[in-house]
């Protein structure tokens, strides 16, 4: 019988993270390669991509990076095929591309709501949906996991954001749509909604810096996340040991949103 540590192995899996080169997908594709999974570093930025699959490789994971814009469905399926085509298989995708445009509701332009939603409910949607497609394809299942966020959950104060947080509130309902539609595909869909994590963007951003002493006195821990702090959650999600968790959010967000 397999024991717990054992379940948390990833050895021989083949994985895909989307916004991989920095933040939180670095640190998830960090963690998928010390459980021994192979890892393809998907971002519309290929010289940082390149950097950081440089980075797993020197950990001595069977790594690529590969550019691709996850709002346009041929660069997805085009990403679909040279993953398999390296890797042979597919058995974790992690949906992770998104980006956040603070700006007041009656001010926000079409084209950015437009822009928010293409990449954080579309873009996950199509990645998604190539995952599902070569995991039904080679019958053995598999995990898909997509960052949703706390702001699914709350309105987040002070800065306006309402084009992010409907996006990412669809990101949940989307993971448990697929959940069910594929559950006899033995094809496990979740979500993981981080709250504010202290990543190098968030901590140098001219217009979120200055936010971040209010963040921390709204949070029961009095402090933001720290991506490494996801990483045991997207392993879990990953690995065989969680065969019986599907269509599920997991919010790791220091208690933010329970009050």
């Amino acid at each position: 019988m397999m024991g717990i540590l054992e379940k948390m192995r990833l050895d021989g899996k083949k994985a895909f993270v989307t916004g991989g080169a920095r933040g939180i997908g670095k640190n998830i594709a960090i963690a998928l390669v010390e459980a021994g999974a192979d890892v393809a570093i998907v971002d519309v930025d290929l010289d940082e991509a390149r950097k950081t699959a440089e980075e797993l490789a020197a950990l001595g994971a069977g790594t690529m990076a590969l550019q691709t814009d996850v709002t346009v469905p041929e660069q997805v399926d085009a990403m679909m095929a040279e993953i398999v085509q390296r890797f042979g298989k597919l058995d974790i995708a992690f949906c992770n591309a998104g980006i956040c445009i603070n700006a007041p509701a009656s001010e926000m332009t079409y084209e950015q709501w437009k822009r928010v939603m293409d990449i954080n409910l579309t873009g996950v949607f199509l990645t998604a949906q190539a995952a599902g497609r070569q995991m039904i394809r080679q019958g053995s299942g598999g995990s898909i996991i997509n960052t949703a966020s706390m702001s699914a959950h709350v309105v987040n104060t002070p800065q306006p954001q309402c084009s992010y947080n409907a996006s990412k509130a669809g990101v949940i309902q989307l993971t448990k749509s697929l959940a069910v539609e594929w559950a006899q595909q033995h094809i496990r869909v979740n979500c993981i909604s981080p709250g504010y994590i202290g990543t190098e963007l968030t901590l140098n951003s001219p217009t979120l810096k200055p936010l971040i002493e209010q963040w921390n006195a709204m949070s029961p821990l009095r402090r933001m996340g720290r991506p490494e702090e996801l990483q045991a959650i997207a392993v879990y999600l990953a690995g065989d040991a969680s065969h019986f968790t599907t269509g599920s959010d997991f919010v790791i967000d220091g208690a933010y949103t329970c009050i």
